[in-house]
């Protein structure tokens, strides 16, 4: 191959890895502009418990998962991100590192890949992690069983207690509403790889959103036997489970209506 057309290529791909970068940057920022206005003008999402969480040390935030497309998980972040002075890490399900813009920014707001650890070394490190112990379940739930919370995975208990770190309880109300799962298309799912493909509206539905950061919930110390740890584990989790709960339905009383 003579060195001119090698120079063409060298040139033609370098423009390309540009044009990719400058794509995903324009992805990201639109994404971006899209949460603040969802957040600040669609939704009209309130905040309110920020005294509870803890200005420093690590800390474990444990939040319910809702609606068809698990667009609380961004709103959440985003929320938390606009008020903390230090970073926020997520683990996360492979699905959101499949896409590309979403990959790119979800990155860039800390999220990190799921792995059993759920963010250990960062909580040992003095840093913030946030879980959704329902999983892709609290997502999959019918619009009829909203805000019943599915069974949270011992996972972050167990992760809360080897680290020292309180397990901060969070509510977000206001995505059922606004993405309910009305059933799922198998065929999608497949298609693109994903655990579920939900029937839900193209576009979120105008809910009002509330998210309440509830008391800490201190992680007891970590007993020596195996035994003793799993049922530490299990009470941690429970509480943590019954926290998250009792905030959800308090908060969803305190909406005068789900919808503007």
């Amino acid at each position: 191959m003579s060195e001119s057309v090698t120079g063409v290529l060298e040139v033609g791909s370098a423009e390309l890895r540009y044009a990719r970068e400058w794509l995903g940057e324009a992805g990201e920022g639109v994404w971006d502009r899209l949460l603040d206005w969802l957040m600040d003008d669609y939704f009209r999402l309130d905040v309110t418990g920020w005294e509870n969480i803890p200005e420093e040390g690590p800390a474990l935030f444990v939040a319910n998962h809702s609606g068809a497309w698990g667009l609380d998980a961004f709103i959440l972040v985003k929320a938390l991100a606009r008020h903390l002075d230090r970073p926020l890490r997520v683990p996360s399900a492979a699905p959101v590192f499949r896409f590309p813009v979403i990959r790119s920014y979800a990155r860039k707001g800390g999220a990190i890949p799921l792995d059993p650890t759920l963010g250990l070394e960062h909580l040992t490190a003095g840093e913030l992690v946030g879980v959704f112990p329902e999983g892709t379940s609290g997502l999959e739930k019918p619009f009829r069983e909203r805000y019943r919370l599915r069974p949270f995975s011992p996972g972050f208990a167990v992760t809360a207690i080897q680290a020292g770190a309180p397990v901060v309880p969070v509510s977000v109300v206001g995505a059922e509403e606004a993405c309910p799962r009305l059933g799922e298309i198998p065929a999608l799912a497949r298609l693109f790889d994903l655990p579920y493909f939900p029937l839900t509206p193209l576009f979120p539905l105008p809910a009002k959103w509330l998210i309440t950061v509830g008391e800490p919930i201190p992680a007891p110390p970590r007993p020596e036997s195996f035994a003793a740890r799993s049922a530490a584990s299990r009470r941690l989790c429970a509480e943590a489970q019954d926290a998250v709960q009792s905030l959800v339905d308090r908060e969803r009383a305190r909406r005068a209506t789900p919808f503007w």
